[in-house]
């Protein structure tokens, strides 16, 4: 990795918070704005925990995109710690973009999002997704009572999956970003441990396999990570799950669904380190890890008292 940042003379560098619903799309924008895979994507709801950050260079503005977990009304005391971190990410930002699934449009945990918005003081802007499949008619109507709510900049109309509008996105933040020297190295794309992202992609893949199955406070953690020669890697993960029923699932019959998993993330695993990936996957019961304010450390949470 280069170390070289270059002279800080016009170059601009800001911290971008995504904020939204579950499932609206905040992980694909990230992941397609950096055009990497840095934060994990799964149609299972609230999978996005810690603030994940990605990065990018736009001419001489650096990005650093903040992928907040989904903002929903919190019952128990995890949820109550990622909706304080999504809130966190957003007041902490040089910008904050808005994310709405436009196919729900201004449904009740948008509405919420809206009302609290006036507590935060970094300028907005509103990016409404998934617009190739909602009518035009309905995306105008959905930008102005969306405006009339809320206090935004701008709207951008874009599809996260497919990449339409993501460019000018990209364009409009890297003018808007303030003037500063970069933060980190040109072609760093998270600042996330590779220990970390690679235990995250594990998580996607056990959600992916099991969403109906598997209640999404499963989590995944990276034990050992150990370099061989050849640029290769051995790595030990351990999915924690709060039940032996729930340790079962994730087994499956013979091993077979643990087996799949493991398949499956390796391989993602091995497009970023750009190496051969020994993965090795163990799964245990940790009863009440809900309640363990180690865990949460351990997610980059902080753990609600109450």
């Amino acid at each position: 990795m280069s170390e070289t940042l270059p002279p800080t003379e016009n170059t601009r560098c800001g911290f971008v918070a995504l904020i939204g619903a579950p499932n609206a799309g905040k992980s694909t924008l990230i992941n397609a704005l950096v055009g990497s895979k840095v934060t994990i994507v799964s149609h299972k709801v609230q999978t996005t925990r810690a603030l994940i950050r990605g990065i990018t260079v736009a001419g001489q503005s650096q990005l650093i995109f903040v992928d907040t977990p989904g903002i929903f009304a919190p019952k128990r005391r995890l949820d109550r710690a990622m909706v304080t971190t999504a809130w966190s990410g957003a007041h902490d930002a040089d910008l904050v973009g808005v994310l709405i699934d436009a196919r729900k449009g201004l449904d009740e945990e948008n509405e919420a999002i809206l009302e609290r918005l006036s507590e935060v003081k970094p300028p907005a802007i509103l990016i409404l997704n998934k617009v190739d499949v909602v009518a035009k008619e309905a995306l105008l109507t959905l930008t102005k009572a969306a405006n009339e709510k809320a206090r935004f900049e701008t709207t951008f109309m874009i599809s996260a999956l497919t990449g339409d509008g993501v460019a000018d996105l990209k364009r409009w933040l890297a003018e808007r970003v303030p003037p500063g020297p970069w933060l980190y190295p040109p072609d760093q794309m998270s600042d996330a441990p590779m220990r970390q992202l690679a235990a995250e992609i594990t998580r996607e893949k056990l959600f992916e396999r099991l969403h109906q199955e598997l209640p999404y406070h499963a989590t995944v953690e990276t034990e050992q990570w150990k370099d061989l020669r050849g640029n290769a890697v051995r790595i030990e993960q351990t999915i924690y799950v709060e039940r032996e029923s729930q340790r079962k699932i994730v087994l499956g019959k013979g091993g077979a669904t643990i087996k799949a998993i493991g398949e499956s993330s390796r391989r993602e695993i091995e497009k970023i380190t750009e190496g051969k990936v020994h993965l090795f996957l163990f799964v245990k019961v940790r009863e009440g890890w809900g309640d363990d304010p180690e865990r949460y450390r351990a997610m980059g949470l902080e753990f609600p008292k109450e």
